[in-house]
């Protein structure tokens, strides 16, 4: 239980067990135990009645008031004020006369403080019976008794309470024990007011028995149970705000105040209970009343600046500056644990200041308007809003007005959007281009769009808009020039001011865009030696067995392991074949074989010069390096641009395997253009000629 260890103080179960504990103790050492138990569980009327038996045992009457001062007021339970009553008819018993009337004033001030209680009957009762017991000297004195017990029975059977009937049938008897004929007119007069008494008993007991009464106070975790019991006193208050039993107004707010006071002793961590009852108490006009709620609020739960700030903007309101500040100054602290939000409180009056300079600055107004936005002030964003627009004229307010509408938009109700929107309009009308401002679906528009999420299409949006420029224009003759791209022009002098733009619309020149792969850059002319002298070693055999082979589906090997064991192989590489080769090559005629007359497809139009890409087939990846003099003919004489480029312009790849691919692409694309010009499937080298 100590109070350093977090969350755990608050531990129920422990709490319980020391409790029971500290009964089996001396009270001298049960003492520091109740001390420490109060200290966390202030409202706990529980153990503040078994502290004060403690001492009530021991005799120790002045440690005992001490008790009962500390916790009468703010713990309104019978158990706890039946002890109390029990401690002071003990102490008066021996007294006489004088000890008499203190226990009177005693069970008077008990039953003002809660009488109301559902489950004080018994203290009716025992009141009545203490009454009843009292000495009567002569007849003066007992008329004056039987006067004071029939004002105690009358008020104990219009008090809804669980033995309002035995207290009925208690005053029936009373009143015919003392006079049947007078009885009869005084039950008479009575019986509705016990009828509806009885009927608000039942109605309130549904709302009381939801609430478990043996609770202990503990700040919200969340749990159900506490949900719930929340939820139960919410509803007890809304029903006693209602004045069930139609009692006057000054009766009324008593119990409601009661139910306030009792609620606290369990939800005593809750802000928002705190900030209902003082709010209550200030709609009711007692100031006074809510003040002294927020300063007992402050002190059960110190670290809540919304009850410092609720409690401030209250003090304000009535125009005690000095305690708003002094608030805020304890909200600023040392300026260790001060929070931004503190200052910017700060801030507001720095705003409102400088309203009284800056009332016809429509920008100022505006960065006040979001300053307060910023801070969920709505009732003092409306009114600035209304103080500026009192002031501005016309032609100065257009930017405050759409503030103004866009706020409603978005914080207000209909009723309140539409009223906003329809003042504007009348407070603008010929204000904006001196035409006057109609309801259309731009409202509609402006009303439900967020961000970019708009309640229409982009087509719906342009059409609009272009409505809206048309009505703002409906009377003017604009000389209107529709330009190539789109732009529409007003007026001569606009068109003379983009007479001289190109419409041409410029695109980037992909025709010599190239797949980048950082794995095979190479140097200046470094690709085309490397390759070439591949090549060059590679017997024509192994050429004619590559370009042979048929398509494949999977991965490729890795040409250089392939093309390193074929080179150190024993391939034949007769003369026929070489002759063959290079023939073949040279000519570029119908008798060359198609697996290597076909080439391969190029990835983009550089071949054919034409200006569009071509798709790359499907697993082909074109590795050519940084430079790009793949693809330039060796002869100074050639043309780098010609438009029957061959595939000698191309980059070969790396991977022979592909070699036949690209060919066989080369073949299909050559049978749907037409006719297409062949060249050497390899570079010029090879065959050593290139025409």
């Amino acid at each position: 239980m100590d109070k350093s260890s977090g969350g755990d103080k608050y531990n129920i179960e422990t709490a319980e067990i020391l409790a029971n504990e500290a009964q089996h103790l001396p009270v001298a050492e049960a003492t520091p135990i109740y001390e420490q138990l109060l200290l966390l569980f202030p409202t706990a009327a529980k153990f503040w009645r078994q502290y004060v038996e403690a001492y009530m045992a021991t005799n120790n009457d002045d440690a005992t008031k001490q008790i009962f001062s500390r916790c009468l007021l703010h713990c309104l339970q019978i158990p706890l004020w039946r002890c109390y009553i029990r401690f002071i008819r003990k102490v008066n018993d021996k007294k006489g006369m004088e000890g008499q009337e203190e226990t009177r004033k005693a069970f008077d001030f008990m039953l003002n403080c809660v009488g109301a209680d559902i489950a004080s009957g018994p203290v009716w009762m025992e009141y009545i019976a203490f009454l009843k017991s009292l000495p009567a000297i002569n007849g003066q004195e007992e008329s004056h008794r039987m006067t004071t017990v029939r004002k105690v029975y009358q008020k104990a059977i219009v008090t809804p309470t669980h033995h309002i009937e035995q207290l009925w049938k208690d005053y029936e008897n009373f009143e015919n024990s003392v006079s049947r004929q007078l009885a009869k007119g005084l039950i008479s007069e009575y019986q509705p007011k016990y009828n509806s008494a009885r009927a608000v008993y039942r109605e309130r007991k549904k709302y009381v028995d939801e609430i478990d009464w043996n609770m202990l106070a503990v700040p919200p975790s969340g749990s159900y149970k506490e949900e719930m019991q929340w939820i139960a006193w919410k509803r007890l208050l809304s029903f006693e705000k209602g004045n069930p039993q139609r009692i006057d107004t000054a009766s009324s707010n008593k119990r409601i105040i009661f139910t306030y006071e009792q609620c606290l002793m369990y939800m005593y961590h809750y802000p928002d209970i705190w900030y209902d009852y003082a709010t209550w108490h200030a709609t009711s006009g007692s100031i006074d009343a809510a003040i002294k709620v927020f300063q007992r609020a402050l002190k059960a739960l110190p670290d809540s600046e919304m009850l410092r700030y609720a409690c401030a903007e209250l003090e304000e309101s009535r125009g005690a500056i000095q305690a708003a500040k002094k608030i805020y100054e304890s909200l600023l602290g040392d300026g260790v644990n001060a929070t931004s939000l503190s200052h910017i409180q700060m801030a507001h009056n720095v705003f409102e200041a400088g309203l009284k300079r800056f009332m016809h600055e429509p920008f100022y107004i505006l960065e006040y308007a979001d300053f307060l936005i910023r801070m969920n002030d709505d009732q003092n964003i409306r009114a600035l809003f209304e103080r500026a627009l009192s002031s501005l004229p016309p032609e100065e307010s257009v930017e405050v007005w759409k503030k103004f509408t866009q706020f409603e938009q978005t914080y207000g109700d209909l009723a309140s959007m539409l009223k906003v929107e329809q003042r504007r309009k009348e407070a603008l009308s010929g204000a904006e281009d001196g035409t006057t401002l109609e309801s259309s679906l731009q409202d509609i528009v402006s009303r439900y769009s967020f961000m970019d999420l708009w309640p229409c299409s982009s087509n719906d949006l342009d059409h609009l808009t272009r409505q809206e420029w048309l009505t703002k224009n409906i009377n003017k003759k604009v000389e209107k020039y529709i330009l190539a791209n789109g732009t529409i022009v007003t007026d001569k002098t606009s068109m003379a001011n983009i007479s001289t733009t190109s419409p041409k619309i410029v695109y980037p020149d992909t025709s010599k865009m190239v797949i980048y792969d950082p794995k095979h850059t190479l140097g200046a002319g470094a690709g085309t030696n490397a390759f070439d002298e591949i090549l060059k070693a590679t017997p024509p055999a192994l050429v004619a067995f590559l370009a042979n082979l048929p398509a494949v589906e999977g991965p490729t090997p890795n040409v250089d392991i392939v093309l390193s064991i074929c080179l150190q192989s024993d391939l034949p590489t007769g003369q026929s074949a070489k002759t063959g080769i290079s023939t073949q090559v040279q000519t570029g005629k119908a008798g060359i074989p198609s697996q290597l007359s076909a080439g391969y497809a190029p990835a983009t139009s550089e071949l054919s010069g034409s200006t569009k890409s071509h798709p790359v087939p499907s697993g082909v990846s074109l590795k050519p390096g940084s430079n790009r003099q793949y693809g330039k003919r060796k002869e100074s004489d050639r043309q780098e641009d010609d438009d029957s480029t061959t595939v000698q312009s191309q980059p070969l790849p790396r991977d022979a395997f592909r070699i036949r691919q690209y060919q066989k692409a080369r073949a299909s694309s050559a049978s749907q253009t037409g006719s297409v010009s062949y060249g050497s499937a390899f570079s010029g080298d090879l065959s050593g000629s290139t025409g």
